[in-house]
């Protein structure tokens, strides 16, 4: 990688609507990779921050997120995951944030989702739109190679915990997290399929997912898990909430979805979650940005569960 002037203009030409060669791709995985592989599981983030949860190849809302919360680097992000699938610019959409973090590592927090997977993304669009954007399989391997090494879980001032799905019965702390080997694709169960797969339920302890992976999980583990850990709140993604951000289990638990009208058929709002330098949050919420014309669609009809 040349240095910062390179990635410089790659951020602007993904922001006018351009995108990268396949070569040029390859070399900023690679650079990126060398970033993600000294980040632990569990990666400490400082305030001020602004927490996102998906965004699903929705490029042109993702510009309309940096515009309402702020450009990179005059704010701090972390996002929990999902950046590919489902929307029409996942190449762009995960080129644009792998360029934002190899420019900015300290600025910027990447985790990883249930879909930054080589399986799912076969099914759910990165992999097609690779094929068709490029005429190869290249880049959509340069980017799954990648997840691999993206951390599992975030934690914001050692008291807000953050990841894309939810808890684990096999993890009841922190330091377990720390000690899990996840340089690999997302497995069909265990503890990092759980992370990436989990949700709260309004019924108490742990029950059988209707997704087929990970765990629904009540108000009762997710307090016992806070006060075990020291921690004042769990947020995380992976569920698409009309408002943009939902609160469950007594405020333990928080969900932020930052894909404005989902699948482009969704109606939803979008949000994120603002943290100031004294971990007091607010939510910014906003609405898709003006769709641009051409869409390519993809066949498969949505499926919401994913």
């Amino acid at each position: 990688m040349a240095g910062f002037g390179e990635i410089d203009e790659h951020i602007e030409r993904l922001k006018n609507g351009g995108q990268l060669t396949e070569d040029e791709v390859q070399k900023l995985c690679a650079k990126a990779r060398e970033i993600l592989m000294m980040e632990p599981n569990v990666k400490e983030v400082a305030c001020p921050v602004t927490v996102c949860g998906d965004v699903h190849g929705q490029f042109y809302d993702l510009l309309e997120l940096f515009r309402i919360g702020g450009d990179v680097p005059d704010t701090n992000y972390l996002f929990m995951g999902d950046y590919v699938d489902r929307g029409y610019y996942s190449v762009e959409t995960v080129t644009l944030l792998v360029c934002l973090k190899v420019r900015y590592p300290g600025r910027v927090a990447l985790l990883r989702g249930n879909h930054e997977s080589r399986q799912i993304t076969q099914v759910y669009g990165f992999y097609d739109e690779c094929m068709k954007k490029y005429a190869s399989a290249n880049v959509w391997t340069f980017f799954t190679d990648l997840f691999d090494y993206l951390p599992l879980t975030g934690l914001v001032e050692k008291q807000i915990f953050c990841l894309h799905g939810g808890l684990s019965p096999a993890v009841e702390s922190l330091d377990q997290i720390r000690a899990m080997d996840r340089m690999q694709e997302v497995p069909h169960e265990g503890p990092m399929c759980d992370l990436l797969w989990s949700d709260p339920d309004d019924r108490m302890g742990w029950n059988v997912s209707p997704r087929g992976a990970g765990y629904n999980f009540g108000q009762d583990i997710s307090e016992a898990y806070n006060h075990a850990n020291g921690l004042t709140l769990i947020a995380r993604a992976h569920q698409l909430v009309m408002e943009g951000y939902n609160w469950s289990h007594e405020r333990n638990v928080v969900t932020v979805f930052s894909a404005p009208n989902y699948c482009y058929r969704c109606g939803n709002q979008a949000a994120v979650m603002e943290l100031d330098d004294e971990l007091n949050y607010s939510f910014l919420q906003f609405d898709p940005s003006p769709r641009k014309q051409g869409f390519h669609r993809f066949p498969r009809a949505p499926d919401y569960f994913l």
